[in-house]
């Protein structure tokens, strides 16, 4: 469970489930459905896996995870590679053979990605959590071209709310531990912005971004009026938590906005769902007679 990092396991479970709730029409087929997060949910602890794999002799150097499976000894290095591996490879196989390439190949990148770019990325640059966020936007798309076979606008759409969240949501946390980080030489934003201003501005500018973003699917036609009405009213109160921060940066704000992204995500993704539109017409704030 320590090794697959349960509960961001979990959070991708989630995201591609309403991924492919939202791009589904028609009687839902609980098979396809079955496979599209089984084969996600298996890649995205491989992915995990491998990281703490690379990662290994970094985390004995942080305390929030020095007492990690790997670097506390308690797992032999090469049961966490091969394990890891195999579920890369056996979630990826799921995807391509009982639900579509696109989802395959989705699921292959996020894994690529992660592993392969954005972990050696963190000591070389702070534009990693630009990068980083990318995988995790990616399983909103997986679950809506399994249920799709396509990305389209409504997929953009999903990635893009992910990645703006995870951006504020990132920068909250990494404040919060600037010191392991710099202690394991990750180059985090926070690490090289002893002030705070650079990573509460940026976090403040994301959630910004993130309220516009939230607001498209009524625009495009996926969500009622009433979707727009929650997610103006989340957005504010979310882009609210982050002006705190920027005006006072402490450890306690920065606490506070990283449990206002935890608030948020189920409650706009819940939105989502609950207020999905039954037609492909895009919804007019000035209709005009």
């Amino acid at each position: 469970m320590e090794l697959i990092k349960a509960r961001l396991s979990l959070l991708v479970l989630i995201t591609t489930l309403v991924g492919f709730l939202l791009g589904w029409n028609g009687p839902l087929d609980y098979f396809l459905l079955g496979a599209t997060l089984l084969g996600t949910a298996l890649s995205a602890c491989g992915a995990s896996a491998l990281n703490q794999w690379w990662e290994r002799a970094l985390d004995a150097l942080m305390k929030r995870t020095e007492d990690r499976p790997l670097p506390a000894k308690r797992l032999h290095p090469r049961d966490a590679l091969l394990f890891g591996l195999l579920c890369c490879f056996v979630g990826t196989a799921l995807l391509f053979f009982f639900v579509n390439l696109l989802a395959a190949l989705l699921a292959a990148a996020t894994i690529v990605i992660y592993v392969l770019v954005y972990t050696p990325m963190k000591r070389r640059t702070t534009l990693n959590t630009l990068l980083g966020a990318v995988p995790g936007a990616l399983p909103p798309l997986i679950g809506w071209a399994g249920a799709t076979n396509d990305i389209g606008v409504g997929g953009a759409v999903l990635f893009l709310i992910l990645w703006f969240w995870q951006m504020p949501h990132f920068l909250a946390i990494a404040w919060l531990y600037r010191e392991d980080y710099a202690a394991a030489g990750f180059r985090m934003l926070s690490v090289d912005d002893p002030e705070g201003f650079m990573t509460s501005r940026q976090a403040l500018l994301y959630a910004l971004g993130l309220l516009a973003v939230s607001l498209l699917p009524t625009l495009l036609g996926m969500a009622s009026p009433f979707y727009f009405v929650a997610a103006l009213i989340l957005g504010i109160l979310f882009a609210l938590a982050a002006f705190l921060f920027v005006k006072d940066r402490t450890r306690k704000n920065a606490r506070k906005l990283f449990f206002a992204s935890i608030i948020y995500l189920p409650l706009i993704l819940g939105a989502l769902v609950i207020f999905k539109s039954s037609t492909l017409q895009p919804f007019n704030l000035l209709p005009i007679p």
